[in-house]
């Protein structure tokens, strides 16, 4: 937990200070100014709507008890066991199976489903894939996630210039969004940079053997992240940026084969992840 919100603070503290030093650099002291306020702008947003930044991005509403009692009866259940703090639960309107959490820590948490998951899945399925959430929760994945993908927005966010710049000023509408398209390419690798630098492949890994353990069912994870690979091929989210950059912190990969999401993908491959559950499970049996 300390060594995520340690590294949440490093990524913050090492991107500001490049934006100051580049300010500096091509501006002298009007650009180191200006590189200062756009700082403490960018790092107010970050603390005051990063834990609901993809909450609104995926339209996700608070779900009450009586709507959905399995779903809280699981989550209670897990939480429970884990001996964490229950998060609150939202649900989004998405057809698209996933989950994720955020927040900027274990008692102020919320854990979202998306429509398209809890009809896709059973029950056993479901607990893999809710342990698994609780697990990022427990160990502070979440926080250095949650910071990633504000900071990840705020520079795919330039893209907007496109407004700005004389091509937006006629009625072309193709000529502006190749314009933002242009923008993107420079600014989008940046920001994957940043969602890469804080996220790591292994934490997936450690995730879900944590969450095997946790319900005792290795296999039920696995069948989960089948089926949520297999319906996302069919039903990806929309590559748009509020949701580029917060693809991470779902529990796979939610933009299936498309270009935008390959940048910003970090998700293990589902096969390697099944194969390591799978191999989990077998052991269990011989032991």
């Amino acid at each position: 937990m300390r060594h995520n919100a340690f590294r949440a603070v490093a990524l913050v503290a090492g991107l500001s200070m490049l934006v100051i030093v580049l300010g500096w650099a091509c501006g002298g002291i009007i650009g180191l100014k200006l590189a200062v306020v756009t700082v403490i702008v960018v790092n107010g947003l970050v603390y005051l709507f990063g834990d609901t930044m993809t909450l609104r991005a995926m339209h996700a509403r608070p779900v009450s008890e009586i709507e959905r009692p399995g779903l809280y009866r699981i989550v209670r259940e897990l939480a429970t066991e884990a001996r964490q703090p229950m998060p609150r639960l939202y649900l989004s309107p998405t057809v698209a199976p996933n989950a994720f959490t955020t927040g900027w820590s274990r008692r102020r948490a919320t854990l979202c489903c998306t429509t398209g998951l809890l009809a896709l899945l059973d029950e056993r399925e479901l607990r893999g894939v809710i342990a698994h959430e609780l697990t990022h929760l427990r160990r502070g994945d979440t926080i250095v996630g949650t910071v990633a993908a504000m900071l990840a927005l705020s520079i795919t966010s330039l893209t907007a210039l496109s407004l700005l710049l004389p091509l937006a000023d006629s009625e072309d509408e193709d000529g502006q969004g190749l314009l933002e398209g242009l923008i993107f390419l420079a600014v989008g690798p940046l920001a994957a940079m940043v969602i890469r630098s804080a996220v790591g492949r292994a934490r997936e890994f450690d995730a879900d053997e944590a969450a095997a353990r946790l319900t005792g069912d290795p296999t039920g994870l696995a069948n989960a992240l089948r089926r949520i690979e297999v319906t996302a091929r069919t039903h990806p989210l929309p590559a748009h940026r509020g949701l580029l950059t917060s693809g991470h912190l779902m529990i796979a990969n939610p933009f299936a084969d498309q270009r935008a999401g390959r940048l910003f993908a970090v998700h293990p491959p589902t096969r390697e992840r099944v194969r390591r559950l799978q191999a989990l499970a077998e052991r269990w049996r011989r032991d």
